[in-house]
C-alpha cells in the first residue's frame, strides 16, 4: 500500500454546551471531561453563575465544552438574566448535552428544557445527547426506567447514560459529542489550554464554592464575589513570591453575613484556608487571600447593583 492510500482522520473542532436543570451534574461532568477541576462543583442549585469553557484536546478533534447555569423558572432579575445567558449560549454552539441526573425522575424542569431544546431544534438543527447524569446513584433496573423515560421526552440524537465522579462512560458522552463537531484546519485554543476564563473568574468561582460548603439553603442564591485586586507582594525574594488577592462577597442581608463570618470568624477562616488552595493551584504560586463580607440589600433583585456585581 502507497503513502496515498493512508487515511488520515479529518480533524474536527467545535462547541458543546451542557445544559439542565439546576444541579444536574453540569459541572461535575464538565471536569470529568477536561480531566481537571475547571468549573465549580456543590450539592446547592444554581452554582454555576458564568458560562465556563473547558477545553478538550484529543489527536483528531478539539471539544470546548461551555458549562451554563441550570435553566429554570425564574423568580427575580438574577434568575431572568442567568436564562437569557443560557438561551444565547445555545445558538452558538454545535451540539448540546442535556443532562438528565439519574436520580431524580423526569420533573417539570425537564419538560421545561424539553421544550426549549425543541424550539431550538425546529429553528437552527442543533443536535442534542441526552445524557442520563449520575447513573451510579440508582440501581440498574431503576436506570433503565430512567433511560426509558428520557426517551419519551424527545428526540435526541443519542442517549447515554454516565457517571461523572466514577468515570464510567465519560468517554461515550465525549466521543458522541465530538461526532457531531464540524471539520476544521486545527484546534481553536492551544492543544495544553483547559479553559479560557480569566484568572479573575476562576478566583471569584472557588471562593463561591467554598463559601456555599454546608450553608444553609437560602444563601446560594444571595452569594456573589467579587475580585477586587490581584498584586504581587513588593520586597518579595524572587525564589518566593508572594500573590495579594483581595476579594469582597456580597450577601443580601446582615443575617447571612454573619452566616459566612462565624462565630469568631471561624467560617470565614475555613473558607479563606479551602478557596486559598484551589487558587494558588490555578495560579501556580502561593497566594495571600484578603476576604471581606458586605451586604449589598436585595442585590438580585436590583439594576444596578446586579451590573456592579457582573451580571
Amino acid at each position: 500500500m502507497t503513502s496515498t492510500d493512508v487515511h488520515t482522520p479529518e480533524y474536527v473542532a467545535g462547541f458543546a454546551c451542557l445544559v439542565g436543570r439546576p444541579n444536574a451534574g453540569k459541572s461535575t461532568l464538565t471536569n470529568a471531561l477536561v480531566g481537571e477541576k475547571v468549573a465549580i462543583t456543590s450539592s446547592k442549585p444554581q452554582t454555576t453563575r458564568h458560562t465556563i469553557r473547558g477545553i478538550v484536546t484529543t489527536d483528531t478533534a478539539q471539544l470546548v465544552l461551555v458549562d451554563t447555569p441550570g435553566l429554570h423558572k425564574p423568580r427575580t432579575l438574577l434568575g431572568e438574566r442567568l436564562n437569557d445567558l443560557v438561551r444565547e449560549t445555545l445558538l452558538g454552539v454545535d451540539v448540546i448535552g442535556f443532562c438528565l441526573p439519574s436520580d431524580q425522575r423526569i420533573g417539570p424542569g425537564d419538560t421545561f428544557i424539553a421544550r426549549e431544546l425543541a424550539e431550538l431544534q425546529l429553528a437552527k438543527r442543533v443536535p442534542v445527547v441526552a445524557i442520563a447524569t449520575k447513573s451510579d446513584t440508582v440501581p440498574r433496573d431503576r436506570l433503565a426506567e430512567h433511560l426509558i423515560a428520557i426517551d419519551q421526552l424527545g428526540d435526541w440524537a443519542a442517549i447515554v447514560p454516565c457517571s461523572a465522579t466514577q468515570g464510567r462512560q465519560v468517554d461515550d458522552v465525549r466521543d458522541l459529542l465530538i461526532s457531531h463537531l464540524p471539520a476544521s484546519p486545527g484546534p481553536l485554543y492551544p492543544p495544553d489550554q483547559l479553559t479560557d476564563e480569566p484568572d479573575e473568574v476562576m478566583i471569584a468561582e472557588l471562593v463561591r464554592e467554598a463559601a456555599l460548603e454546608g450553608v444553609r439553603d437560602e444563601l446560594p442564591h444571595s452569594l456573589a464575589v467579587v475580585v477586587e485586586e490581584v498584586t504581587e507582594r513588593a520586597g518579595r525574594p524572587d525564589d518566593a513570591p508572594l500573590l495579594d488577592v483581595r476579594v469582597n462577597v456580597f450577601v443580601e442581608r446582615d443575617s447571612q453575613k454573619a452566616i459566612i463570618i462565624g462565630r469568631g470568624g471561624a467560617r470565614l477562616r475555613e473558607v479563606g484556608t479551602n478557596a486559598r488552595a484551589g487558587i494558588e493551584r490555578v495560579l501556580g504560586q502561593r497566594v495571600y487571600l484578603d476576604l471581606h463580607v458586605k451586604v449589598a440589600k436585595d442585590w438580585q433583585r436590583d439594576p444596578k447593583q446586579l451590573n456592579r456585581l457582573g451580571f
